[in-house]
């Protein structure tokens, strides 16, 4: 209980104010006078003035409230590795019993797990968080029970308590690291990039090892092993296979005794694009889709267009010798011999023989074909007579062969069921409005097919007249051949009859057979939002294999994908943790990586109270290691050092609660206006005696 005097005014304070003073120039007046009663004069004044302040005693029943301990448990990843989950139960039990053993206090647990994405150990913000919750006034001391690696320092709130580290880990703990830095997201194909890999060892690693395994593989392929030096900057080219993106996956081997083998592996992610796609058109007369080929390829900036056209007619016949119509030589030797493999792609556009090209340098065209290279042949009625481009070396590469017939009448081209699943021609038909009987999709009609057998192994996307094969593509050696058996697809590009997605059908086509990856037939990919997958499948067969999925730790996940549209395949799944995910079904692998390969609780293991030292020190607060023994709690004074060999220190608040305030006047008004009047008699009688003598 205590007590304290507080005033309950009768009158305003201005009122009383002013009786004051009536009261100080009364007194004032009686001393000048010399009256010998000026002092009851003042007392009765006094008693006045405490009747209308009206003063009263204010006694309080208080209950003492218990200190509060917080223990703060880094429950964050690399908490989780060797034995710092059986050492972080010891602690907390350890700190149960030593709090327990405190008269008047009261533990607070709180955890904190890994931060959203890969923000690390938000170990401060948890603190700030909890201490929210609490009353300031009760918080005795706070304890953070972490293996010290937070990444939120800079949010350690103001703390009215000394402040403590509990450190997980052992003396001896190691590990080891690959580091990957200077990794761009985009680079040029054909131009080698430059890698800087590091492989360093933490903590108390042993001597000995100058170099260690390095294993590289590009798009989850077959890995490539090499022999590093350890704790030294490794510059590394790389020349990327294929446009699209390139996953780059590094890894050393796990070493007996270290730590965790979560950042022994690193991913790169390197966006291949072409500096520019070299085109040879060679078109073998001058036609009205001429324009629609060279308009098509010129449009995009990043193409560089080699294109001749034969403008002799071939009704002409005056005798004059090949080698001579042309008032610029043709180039055949170079570009068919000599510099064949700088092209991406050659399209021939109703090219006959005349001569012009000798078999020799078709018979280049067609090794160069089966050593990578990509062939289109967009043909007119040339292609089925005695001048065709088929017979030629070129046979043992094309599609299609002919059978010498053409046929001029209107059709409707139609993708084919294989075609549907076909990423060149997949999803045309959603691209127009459909057609009037509601069958199909609205293109405009074509007025020339010619007529072919489809080769062995060859894949018919689009039909034409009859079922009759429009368009036809094949992979012959390590590279790629495509059949147009018409010549008008220009007419979509006119519009004619509601026209079609001819630019979008060559761009795809030409794009298909320089092997974009987007375009592959048999794909396996992932599309990451957050940590949620979106795991693609793409095949020209009716079913799809189910994906097994490996985890960073190890755990193997299998997953059904069901069909979304023809040819695709697709599943959603969320992955428990970031870092780096294997995928395959058995024929096609993937890497995809969550976040950083090694995520940021995984950058250093190592346990050290460095980084919490400033801020335990200003409060006074000590570190302790729990390999180090059982810790004691005890009680300090405020301002005193809260840490020592073995024990730590709290602050005991003396916080309490009002149980209940009781208000009791000093006196009644009437007894203080009473004394007031006493006091005013015995002046006047004191002074009547002064008089009389």
């Amino acid at each position: 209980m205590t007590g304290t005097v507080v005033l309950d005014p009768l009158l305003p304070l201005v009122v009383i104010y002013s009786v004051g003073a009536l009261v100080a120039l009364g007194v004032g007046l009686a001393i000048w006078r010399r009256l010998p009663g000026w002092w009851l004069r003042g007392l009765a004044g006094l008693a006045l003035l405490a009747a209308l302040l009206n003063p009263a005693v204010q006694s309080e029943d208080r209950e003492a409230l218990s200190d509060i301990v917080v223990l703060v448990v880094d429950a964050s990843a690399s908490q989780r590795i060797s034995d710092r989950p059986a050492q972080t139960e010891v602690a907390i039990a350890n700190v149960r019993a030593e709090v327990a053993g405190l008269e008047n206090t009261e533990l607070r647990v709180v955890t904190v797990g890994d931060g959203d994405g890969d923000s690390g150990t938000q170990l401060m913000t948890g603190l700030s968080d909890a201490l929210a919750e609490e009353p300031q006034g009760r918080i005795a001391g706070v304890i953070l029970l972490t293996d010290g690696r937070l990444h939120d320092l800079e949010r350690t709130p103001a703390l009215p308590a000394p402040l403590h580290a509990l450190l997980t880990g052992q003396p001896d703990d190691w590990d080891r690291r690959l580091v990957v830095s200077n990794a761009p997201a985009f680079a040029i194909l054909g131009e080698p990039v430059t890698l800087t890999l590091r492989i360093e060892d933490q903590g108390a690693a042993p001597q000995g090892d100058a170099f260690v395994p390095l294993t590289i593989s590009i798009d989850g392929g077959e890995a490539m092993g090499f022999q590093v030096p350890v704790d030294q900057d490794i510059e590394l080219p790389v020349d990327l296979p294929h446009g699209g993106m390139n996953v780059l996956q590094f890894d050393t081997p796990a070493v007996d005794g270290e730590l965790t083998p979560r950042n022994n592996a690193a991913v790169v992610q390197i966006n291949g694009v072409r500096d520019r796609l070299r085109v040879l058109l060679v078109s073998g007369e001058p036609h009205a889709g001429e324009r629609t080929w060279r308009n098509l390829l010129k449009a995009d900036a990043a193409v560089d267009l080699v294109h001749f056209t034969i403008l002799r007619p071939p009704e002409k016949q005056d005798g004059v010798p090949v080698e001579e119509l042309s008032l610029i030589a043709f180039p055949t030797r170079e570009l068919f011999m000599e510099k064949i493999e700088d092209f991406d792609l050659i399209i021939f556009d109703r090219y006959r023989r005349r001569g012009i090209l000798p078999a020799l340098y078709l018979e280049n065209i067609a090794n160069y074909v089966r050593n990578g290279g990509a062939v289109l042949v967009s043909s007119g009625p040339e292609y089925g007579g005695a001048e065709s481009i088929y017979r030629s070396p070129l046979e043992s590469i094309l599609p299609g062969a002919p059978t010498a017939r053409v046929f001029e009448e209107g059709f409707v081209p139609q993708v084919s069921d294989l075609g549907e699943r076909h990423p060149v021609t997949e999803g045309l038909e959603a691209m127009s409005p459909p057609s009037a009987d509601g069958i199909g999709p609205g293109w405009g009609r074509w007025f020339r097919l010619v007529d072919t057998v489809v080769a062995d192994g060859a894949e018919v996307l689009m039909t034409g007249l009859d079922d009759r094969p429009l368009l036809t593509l094949n992979r012959v050696g390590e590279g790629r051949v495509a059949l147009l058996a018409s010549d008008q697809s220009w007419l979509w590009d006119r519009g004619y009859e509601g026209g079609g997605p001819q630019a979008e059908l060559l761009r795809r086509l030409a794009h298909w057979m320089m092997k974009e990856p987007e375009l592959e037939e048999e794909a396996l990919w992932v599309e990451p939002t957050g940590q949620t997958m979106r795991i693609i499948r793409r095949t020209l067969e009716e079913t799809a294999p189910d994906v097994t999925i490996t985890s960073p730790d190890g755990t193997e996940t299998v997953l059904e994908l069901e069909e979304v549209s023809p040819g695709r395949f697709e599943a959603i799944w969320t992955a428990p943790d970031v870092g780096l995910y294997r995928l395959t079904d058995g024929t096609l692998d993937s890497v995809i990586a969550l976040g950083p390969a090694a995520p940021k609780e995984f950058e250093q293991t190592i346990a050290t109270g460095d980084l919490l030292e400033p801020a335990v020190d200003g409060t006074r607060g000590g570190i302790a290691t729990i390999s180090g023994g059982d810790i004691d709690l005890r009680s300090v004074r405020e301002g005193r050092p809260a840490a020592g060999r073995g024990w730590l220190g709290i602050t005991p608040r003396g916080a309490y609660r009002t149980a209940a305030i009781r208000i009791t006047p000093v006196l009644p008004a009437w007894a203080f206006l009473l004394i007031a009047s006493l006091l005013t008699v015995g002046a006047w009688l004191r002074e009547g005696r002064g008089r009389k003598a």
